[in-house]
């Protein structure tokens, strides 16, 4: 897109009455947003469901200021924009009647081509839980999707995390602009995450952080892929919200099971019990399901070594290729850095999925 084309779109997106399923009705009918914002208000009230409160507020300067600014926030920050009519606009996205207009990307994302599930469930994520997320997604590596989340505490996190320690593509759907990070505590996963995939948002910088923010983001996690998992989930949660979004796409949904007594298996055991998702009691019920096949597996990216690398980390990156399995001790000694420090740099190193741990505290060079 132009940024003249980019301004007006934007402009259109940020009129409160009007939402993404108007906003695409109204571009569909008059070819541009630009278009639209300089059709006569007796034309547009004439397209079926486009009624007088919907316009009313159209000819309002603010929205074209507003979208002034914000298309300066993207410039800035080098921010990509996906336009629903766009080749480039996620596919599966692009056939949900209710996609955003516009949708934000930072990273590297590449969705060609690619088997995209999404992973959700509890942010109080058990410990079998989080063994059973990590589980699925080191054998769902082999067939190389991209592993859909919404960044926050748990279950999101504990995916997104897994496959970047599987050299997998991961992304972040934000309730927010790219002004902030939520939770904060996540900042540090970022330009992992980036490196290894990206974020997605519809939210502008000036948007407010509200719980609804969420509601409207699961739409995103839903629509991007082929097929949404719930690995645990209370009797209510955003995740059962993100799973009736799947279903509603006709997306294909799974739920883990769990044990009556376990209130984080309730959500995920209703799910079943109604026939809104298929029981998923091994990883591999997932290809099977999806009809993924072992001949359709595309190749994974080789990853460019020393990119996101810093003087320390490329210090212990050289002394563990040269030594093999170290413990944390000896790396400390031989690169002459704290315990403390070392742990922090390793931590770093295995986000970037340059190293990995191994039992009784080694690590070495993936």
């Amino acid at each position: 897109m132009t940024d003249d084309q980019l301004l007006y779109t934007l402009a259109l997106q940020h009129i409160p009455k009007i939402g993404d399923m108007k906003a695409k009705k109204l571009i569909q009918h008059c070819g541009t947003a630009q278009m639209v914002l300089n059709e006569k208000p007796q034309r547009l009230l004439m397209i079926d469901g486009i009624g007088k409160l919907s316009i009313e507020d159209f000819r309002n300067p603010s929205y074209l200021k507003a979208a002034e600014a914000e298309l300066q926030f993207i410039k800035d920050n080098g921010i990509r924009c996906l336009y629903f009519k766009d080749e480039d606009y996620p596919d599966k996205l692009k056939h949900c009647i209710d996609g955003p207009v516009l949708l934000f990307q930072v990273g590297n994302i590449d969705l060609k081509g690619r088997h995209i599930i999404s992973i959700v469930g509890a942010r109080k994520i058990t410990n079998s839980g989080i063994a059973f997320c990590e589980r699925l997604v080191e054998d769902l590596a082999v067939f190389n999707p991209v592993i859909v989340s919404g960044f926050a505490y748990g279950t999101d996190i504990t995916a997104q995390k897994a496959a970047m320690d599987h050299n997998l593509q991961t992304i972040g759907c934000l309730a927010h602009g790219f002004n902030q990070i939520y939770p904060k505590s996540h900042k540090r996963y970022m330009a992992s995450v980036e490196a290894n995939g990206g974020f997605f948002t519809d939210f502008w910088s000036t948007d407010a952080f509200d719980r609804t923010n969420f509601l409207k983001r699961n739409r995103i996690i839903a629509g991007l892929s082929e097929a949404t998992i719930v690995i645990e989930s209370a009797e209510k949660g955003g995740s059962l919200v993100t799973a009736d979004i799947a279903n509603s796409y006709n997306r294909e949904v799974f739920a883990v099971p769990g044990r009556p007594a376990d209130l984080q298996s309730v959500g995920c055991n209703n799910l079943v019990k109604q026939q809104k998702a298929h029981l998923l009691s091994t990883p591999m019920d997932v290809p099977y399901i999806l009809n993924w096949s072992m001949d359709q597996k595309p190749s994974a990216v080789q990853k460019q070594l020393f990119v996101e690398l810093d003087g320390e980390e490329k210090k212990v990156y050289n002394y563990l290729k040269e030594h093999d399995k170290q413990l944390l001790d000896s790396i400390a000694l031989a690169c002459q850095l704290p315990i403390f420090k070392i742990a922090g740099i390793l931590l770093n190193m295995e986000l970037k999925g340059v190293v990995r741990p191994l039992p009784g505290k080694l690590f070495e060079v993936v």
